[in-house]
């Protein structure tokens, strides 16, 4: 690490980085999901035509991102809260920190089959 920075390169920062990408891809969701529902009242059928887009195997791989990213951004969430309002928060950060991750994979693995079941159906038939 360069002289001078903050950064450590541990779990706490990792999180940090990995709270802030994922709050930004959520917001992107977000905003591009406003703007193709509004869709529906100025042109029906460009709706429909864009909406036919989201039914393909390679959104369904992006929706599973989109699991992903909510679920890290709200378990991270609580573990910012422990750790700001909990008096033994910053010491057991590292734990939590893993414990978080843990639960995370648990249920993206638990996410699989109903995000990616339709999308692995369609590439490799019933």
């Amino acid at each position: 690490m360069p002289a001078g920075t903050l950064y450590r390169g541990r779990e706490g920062m990792w999180s940090w980085v990995a709270h802030r990408v994922t709050g930004v891809l959520i917001f992107f969701f977000l905003f591009v999901h406003v703007l193709d529902t509004a869709l529906v009242r100025v042109s029906p059928e460009d709706y429909d035509k864009v909406v036919a887009t989201y039914k393909t195997p390679i959104v369904a791989l992006l929706e599973y991102g989109l699991v992903a990213a909510i679920l890290f951004h709200a378990l991270n969430g609580l573990r910012v809260i422990a750790v700001d309002f909990w008096s033994k928060g910053p010491r057991y950060q590292k734990q939590m920190f893993w414990t978080v991750m843990g639960v995370w994979i648990v249920l993206m693995l638990g996410a699989i089959y109903p995000v990616l079941g339709h999308a692995a159906r369609v590439l490799f038939g019933s």
